[in-house]
């Protein structure tokens, strides 16, 4: 397996440290607001990453932290503590709002159908084990106090910034990091942000430093250490944190450990999501949610659609226009697998994929097996074209395509079809074999008619056809469609919700 790294700016061949297990961290959310559909992107990059290596037969330890203090409110780890400042601006007591924003977070990762992972970990939950990993960085002598925390000395460590190419003398204070009176170089960042003389935080805590928190990169590189080790196979997250976040988590890592190690041998990470002004960001005061495209009709499983129909590392560009015509490829797969169901007796094999789980650390080497037993040898040859495309840097964008093709194979029998397509879809996670084309019509939250409303009109219509009065049939037909019904004609006459699309 190959795969980019984004401290060689290379692809190279995959080996974990354990060939047993292969051990991943991924960057959670801050959980002061929703999740906008950004921020997905990365957790459908990494879910496809951990499936597929489910998929070669390889155990997972994967580790997601959930961030409920210490951020700063810009990309640069300047300003205010961004939850802090959403419980002023929401008029909230603060641990309610991580509460609420980290189960929405996880439910948005439920709806898409992403494993959960073999451990949440909070900060808030992990403040003595960062005061105890803080005191090896003074002892090692990689810090300095000031009036307003304990900073980090970047010119303590060899070649810091080399993970975003970003060598440190060419960082100029203010452009892209924070400016503290008294920093000893413009790239230093805060360890513990002291809390203020005048003002207390609604989270703080006591430290030889004084009273206050920890700064966000002094979580990540605490909790990967302690769940994954000092070396662990694989660091996760946007293209964002490439640049300043897991610069100083390396950083830290390395003068923790007294070695030249990043801490994890890669570190991966997915582009962002754009609209047409730009990267989707909450800074801008509007943003997408999975919620709000639900709302307009979108199945979450379109989105996921979606976000594996650019390659991880490539820009993806969002309009809703594309993001219904990906509903409507779901629809047309999930209402062709239907179909070959019809034509295969039930077998044990096909509970499979509804009955893998997300148990911790779990391969899925074995329904893999059941799945792919006796193929024919066509069926096994689309199954190695689709694992060159996922072992080549995980090149699902090519690897969609052999769904279409494994369904329109011409000597291929329905029951082989079906095998081989739920072997792809446990990569995958589109619920292909487990989906119906019902599932997939969401009620958008404006539209006008109730279901009931719906198949009361859809009756009166079918009884005008049936009566040749085909002046009233128009009329109700054109109602419904004003109402972002979707008519489907034919000996038995159906309906689906239009997405809204402006």
């Amino acid at each position: 397996m190959r795969l980019f790294n984004s401290l060689s700016r290379k692809i190279e061949e995959f080996h974990p440290l354990d060939p047993s297990q292969t051990r991943i961290y991924s960057c959670g959310p801050t959980v002061y607001n929703d999740a906008h559909i950004g921020n997905l992107r990365a957790y459908v990059f990494t879910d496809t990453l951990r499936r597929t290596l489910n998929w070669k037969g390889r155990a997972v330890q994967h580790v997601i932290n959930i961030t409920d203090v210490g951020h700063m409110t810009s990309d640069q780890d300047e300003g205010e503590d961004k939850m802090e400042l959403a419980s002023q601006k929401m008029a909230r007591d603060i641990w309610q709002i991580a509460d609420h924003f980290t189960r929405a977070f996880k439910n948005d990762l439920l709806r898409l159908n992403i494993l959960r992972p073999t451990l949440w970990s909070t900060a808030t939950d992990h403040i003595h084990d960062m005061i105890a990993f803080a005191r090896v960085l003074e002892r090692a002598g990689a810090t300095y106090e000031l009036e307003s925390g304990l900073y980090f000395d970047t010119t303590r460590v060899p070649d810091y910034g080399i993970l975003s190419l970003t060598p440190q003398e060419g960082q100029t204070e203010g452009a892209r990091v924070e400016r503290v009176e008294g920093k000893r170089n413009p790239s230093d960042f805060a360890i513990w942000r002291k809390s203020s003389a005048t003002a207390q935080r609604q989270m703080e805590w006591w430290s030889p430093w004084g009273p206050g928190a920890p700064g966000w990169h002094l979580e990540c590189s605490v909790m990967s250490m302690k769940y994954l080790g000092t070396r662990f196979d694989i660091h996760t997250g946007g293209i964002d944190h490439r640049e300043i976040h897991h610069c100083n988590e390396i950083a830290q890592n390395q003068a923790y450990t007294q070695q030249s190690h990043s801490g994890a041998n890669w570190w991966m990470h997915n582009n962002f999501l754009i609209d047409r002004t730009g990267k989707m960001s909450k800074s801008k005061g509007e943003f997408l949610t999975l919620s709000s495209l639900v709302a307009r009709g979108i199945h979450p499983l379109a989105f996921r659609l979606f976000a594996l129909s650019t390659h991880y590392r490539s820009e993806l560009e969002f309009s809703i226009d594309t993001l219904a015509g990906q509903l409507i490829r779901l629809k047309r797969l999930v209402g062709a697998v239907s179909a070959l169901r019809r034509k295969v007796e039930p077998a044990a094999w096909m509970r499979v994929p509804a009955e893998i789980g997300f148990s911790s650390g779990a391969s899925f080497s074995w329904p893999r097996s059941i799945l792919e037993r006796d193929l024919p040898a066509a069926g096994q040859t689309l199954l190695d074209h689709f694992e060159r495309e996922l072992i080549e840097d995980l090149m699902i964008p090519r690897a969609l395509p052999l769904l279409d093709e494994t369904l329109n194979h011409a000597t291929l029998p329905p029951e082989a079809k079906l095998r081989i397509l739920a072997s792809m879809d446990l990569v995958l996670g589109l619920k292909l074999l487990t989906l119906q084309r019902s599932d997939l019509s969401l009620r958008p939250e404006r539209a006008e008619l109730s279901v009931t409303e719906v198949e009361t009109l859809m009756t009166q219509r079918q009884q005008a056809r049936r009566a040749k009065d085909f002046a009233t049939a128009d009329q109700v037909r054109n109602r419904l469609n004003a109402a972002g019904v979707e008519l489907m004609d034919g000996q038995e006459p159906a309906w689906e919700w239009r997405p809204i699309l402006e």
